[in-house]
């Protein structure tokens, strides 16, 4: 079963050349690709939880997609740039380089074969700028490719709203949200016995800068935490992982629909 949570009438590689030669309107078809990580989720997740949420919520989207609206999953891109974590044992990195090459290679696969649509969906958040410079390269390159550099959280989703205060500000890896995540998606692989709970140590205070956001300070994994985790995931259930999983999946489905209608400006032209 190699498309996983993808339905198999909406994976790529399914496909033949032929079917893809003929294929009607590949210029407004979505092309996703899903990009995670293969990195340490602490002791109590697997290393595949990155790529296991995009498949994850992207096959569940797929699955309530109109299906008048063509749209395709490429199989998923499980190794990414996760240097920040290659200290504890069992994480595999690219460096930005390679999946900047990867991605570019990838992305102008699909130009060849008549797509002009690709939707990078990435739920690994040390590599968001990577697929940002692939994205605007590749248009600057092909002014009538589209690629779409989108993050799988940014979606509007329920996940804060059945967090702690705490653990919406600093759960940022491995915590209750990830953890519940994939309760739903993979419960046989979660080993809730071994979660421990770890917020970010060391953090300055009274100072504007912080781990994310705006005004971000350079940090390693083993900088802020013993265990690999940064949250906590002891709180975690498989019922607020269903509820997160059918949020962000309905934002989905909604996000490549209006890919799927999205017309790139170009003023130049007229």
């Amino acid at each position: 079963m190699m498309h996983s949570f993808i339905p198999p009438e909406r994976f790529f590689p399914y496909l033949s050349w032929t079917e893809i030669q003929a294929m009607p309107d590949k210029e407004i078809a979505p092309i996703v690709q899903p990009i995670g990580a293969i990195e340490q989720h602490g002791p109590h997740l697997p290393l595949i939880v990155d790529a296991a949420i995009s498949v994850g919520v992207l096959g569940k989207a797929l699955h309530e997609l109109d299906p008048s609206i063509p749209a395709y999953a490429l199989p998923a891109l499980y190794y990414g740039k996760s240097n920040e974590h290659w200290h504890f044992p069992g994480t595999i990195t690219l460096s930005a380089q390679t999946l900047l090459a990867v991605i570019t290679e990838v992305a102008e696969s699909i130009y060849r074969a008549g797509f002009r649509k690709l939707v990078l969906m990435n739920s690994h958040g040390g590599q968001p700028q990577v697929l940002e410079i692939a994205a605007r390269d590749l248009h600057v390159k092909y002014d009538d490719f589209m690629v779409f550099p989108l993050f799988t959280w940014r979606v509007p989703n329920i996940t804060q709203e059945l967090l702690t205060a705490k653990e919406s500000e600093l759960g940022i890896h491995a915590g209750d949200g990830e953890t519940s995540l994939l309760l739903s998606l993979l419960p046989e692989q979660v080993k809730m016995e071994a979660a421990v709970a770890e917020y970010p140590q060391g953090l300055p205070k009274d100072s504007m800068l912080s781990m994310e956001g705006k005004l971000p300070f350079p940090w390693a994994t083993r900088d802020l935490t013993a265990s690999g985790v940064l949250g906590d995931p002891t709180t975690a259930s498989p019922e607020k992982g269903d509820r997160i999983l059918a949020s962000l999946a309905n934002s989905w489905v909604q996000v490549i629909k209006d890919i799927y209608a999205f017309r790139q400006p170009q003023i130049w032209k007229k």
